[in-house]
């Protein structure tokens, strides 16, 4: 009977391990089925060899972008550049968690828990012993502290100040704005200089150039302030007048399709950070794989995308000329030795305006310059690998900048210029576009 029990044992864990009815053969492990999936927004640029660098003589006599072939893996990027309202989105988002946080801790400081009409509807989560957190949770919180306290984001914040629930969330929210003998009009504005977005990442160029650092000496924490410099529009021209787009070109629904500007490197980078993280929590809640991360293009898939396809070009159009055969510009830059007029645009124009490239970009010349993940250096392309090519020095704060943008001549609209601007700098004339990897079975425009 022994002997039975004993064989019956054996047979049901034999079982248990072949569950997966794999016969005993190596099968490899079995996860849910990879779909690529486009991201809103966004086009899928197949990889693929071209010929970077200027095609014709460098008439500015730079010489900083010889031609040489280099081949880029295929990656999804944006149709348009970044707009005012897909900016305004990350720093709502980023100011309603910074607000979120201060009315929790403020509960937790004055006990308050939810179950009545005041601040204490905005307490951590597990704060009311009668709601119940899962062990994993209650452990993080326990053991962590409380940056695992879970932030209540079921219910609705409250701006109108006539709905204030106690004097506590007052407290909270007036902190939020510019102090009081600061306004003026009888209007109180944010105070943008909270606005501050917080995230960390892993060097993984470092990590993997110098084995002997250990994790921590690889994980880099960020603190930024997201919110545009407006004052670009009035610092970037001495003796103008650009007061009206100092004053509503960010926050002015008549500009919500506008690029965004006054961005720098560094913020640019941290809206990448967060769409990634904001993408990923969604698809996380819903149990399904998560996307890669969103980033600024390196250089040379700057480049390839804005050709369309189209080798030797001098524009996304082609070219030579910056007009079309029925004698209209074909992008937003400032013609005519000055005639900022002659294209249909003073400033900026809608980032869907002109016509897109052959990889249905729009604005890839003109309009506002974009930022790109690679520092400037002349010789560069010298050094460069032809595969993939990116130089990305962290002690090197000059950032690379293309496209050309409403305020320059036609040379900088070639997609062979090159331009660059310090990292912390944020001008009227630059934005950015991010691009995403593509993952799955390779896709190259060579492919017959």
């Amino acid at each position: 009977m022994k002997k039975f029990v004993l064989i019956t044992a054996v047979l049901a864990l034999l079982a248990s391990c072949n569950s997966g009815n794999d016969k005993g053969q190596l099968v490899g492990v079995k996860g849910k089925k990879w779909h690529p999936e486009k991201p809103y927004g966004m086009t899928l640029v197949p990889g693929g060899s071209f010929i970077m660098g200027k095609a014709d003589d460098d008439l500015a006599g730079v010489q900083d972008a010889p031609a040489k072939t280099v081949t880029v893996r295929a990656f999804y990027m944006d149709e348009t550049e970044i707009t005012n309202s897909e900016y305004s989105q990350f720093i709502e988002n980023v100011r309603d968690s910074i607000i979120r946080t201060e009315l929790a801790e403020m509960a937790d400081v004055e006990g308050k828990t939810p179950g009545s009409d005041d601040i204490g509807e905005f307490a951590y989560k597990g704060s009311d012993e009668s709601e119940e957190l899962t062990p994993y949770q209650e452990y993080m919180r326990d053991n962590y502290g409380n940056d695992q306290k879970m932030l209540n984001k079921e219910v609705d914040l409250i701006f109108e100040t006539s709905e204030y629930p106690d004097v506590l969330y007052a407290e909270v929210m007036d902190g939020m704005y510019i102090p009081l003998e600061e306004s003026y009009n009888g209007q109180r504005t944010w105070d943008v200089k909270k606005f501050v977005f917080e995230y960390s990442y892993m060097d993984i160029e470092k990590a993997a150039r110098d084995k002997k650092l250990s994790r921590s000496d690889v994980i880099i924490r960020e603190e930024v302030e997201i919110y545009p410099d407006t004052t670009a529009w009035i610092r970037d021209f001495a003796y103008s007048y650009n007061e009206p787009m100092h004053n509503d070109y960010f926050w002015h629904a008549a500009y919500g399709d506008y690029p965004v500007v006054g961005i720098s490197w560094t913020q640019a980078k941290a809206f990448c950070q967060w769409r990634t993280n904001y993408h990923n929590d969604y698809r996380r809640e819903k149990k399904i794989h998560a996307v890669g991360r969103y980033r600024l293009p390196n250089e040379a898939e700057w480049e390839y995308a804005a050709r369309g396809g189209l080798q030797a070009a001098t524009y996304p159009w082609g070219g030579p000329y910056a007009k079309n055969d029925r004698g209209c510009f074909m992008a937003n830059f400032k013609p005519l030795r000055g005639d900022y007029a002659a294209d249909q645009a003073l400033y900026t124009v809608e980032a869907d305006a002109f016509e897109p490239n052959d990889f249905n970009l729009y604005n890839m010349a003109g309009n506002v310059s974009e930022w790109v993940n690679s520092s400037y250096d002349p010789a560069s392309y010298d050094f460069a690998s032809t595969i993939n090519p990116n130089v990305n020095d962290a002690s090197n704060q000059r950032k690379v900048v293309r496209g050309g943008s409403w305020k320059d001549v036609a040379y900088f609209l070639q997609v062979s210029s090159r331009d660059y601007e310090y990292a912390d700098s944020a001008r009227s004339f630059i934005g950015f576009r991010t691009v995403q990897d593509y993952m799955g079975t390779e896709v190259t425009a060579n492919t017959k």
